[in-house]
């Protein structure tokens, strides 16, 4: 979800303008990723290091979230979407958390999509809170040193109940990670787009797919 800024700032217009209409590319996407379906879909909403922005835009960006919360609940329950956040919940004012506490357990047992937000969320950050609650386990007797592998090392993560990305779209032309999913995106394809994230339509988003579909993944094999 990249590119709001620079949507604005290229139309005069303040960041905020760009940030809601990155809203509702989110809901076009969504929409469109639950027709198909895809069974997960994460999008990157906001980083550990957007909370450096401006205290203004902050402000704006966490009612966007707030109104986000209130007028999806419903759509997801009706649409059977299961929501999900992965992030440092805890650092978003209480009235936030309850909001994604809420829309986590009313939506629990949606079965056909699962959406995930990534909120204040960073991949290095996540790995050294997987390696903590490892190493606690560790020195508790719950888990022997000779027991940790990929896949007991991958449920301390916050995508413990999902599974790895298949395919990462990035928006705006840049083409990096930007501290997202490190760990989990080992054999993720990348489909990179100059679109800025408002001007990203259902068209391009199926563009991407098809894209994705002509690839053959072999994962280090021959």
């Amino acid at each position: 979800m990249d590119g709001n800024g620079r949507w604005a700032r290229r139309r005069g217009l303040p960041r905020f303008f760009g940030h809601r209409e990155g809203v509702k590319t989110a809901k076009r996407i969504i929409t469109k990723a639950c027709e198909i379906p895809i069974p997960v879909l994460t999008l990157y909403a906001f980083s550990r290091e957007n909370w450096q922005r401006p205290r203004e835009e902050i402000a704006v960006l966490m009612d966007l979230l707030r109104d986000y919360l209130r007028s999806e609940l419903p759509v997801m329950l009706e649409k059977g979407i299961r929501f999900r956040i992965i992030g440092e919940r805890e650092r978003f004012p209480q009235d936030i958390q309850e909001m994604i506490a809420r829309c986590e357990e009313e939506t629990a047992s949606g079965h056909r999509m699962t959406l995930v937000l990534a909120l204040s969320y960073g991949s290095r950050a996540e790995i050294v809170r997987a390696a903590r609650l490892l190493a606690q386990a560790v020195r508790e007797g719950r888990i022997s040193p000779e027991e940790i592998d990929e896949t007991l090392f991958s449920g301390f993560l916050y995508t413990a109940d999902l599974p790895d990305p298949d395919l990462l779209i990035r928006t705006s032309g840049e083409k990096r990670l930007s501290n997202f999913l490190l760990y989990q995106c080992a054999y993720t394809e990348f489909y990179f787009t100059p679109v800025l994230w408002p001007d990203f339509t259902e068209e391009e988003f199926l563009k991407a797919l098809a894209d994705y579909q002509r690839r053959e993944r072999r994962f280090g094999r021959i």
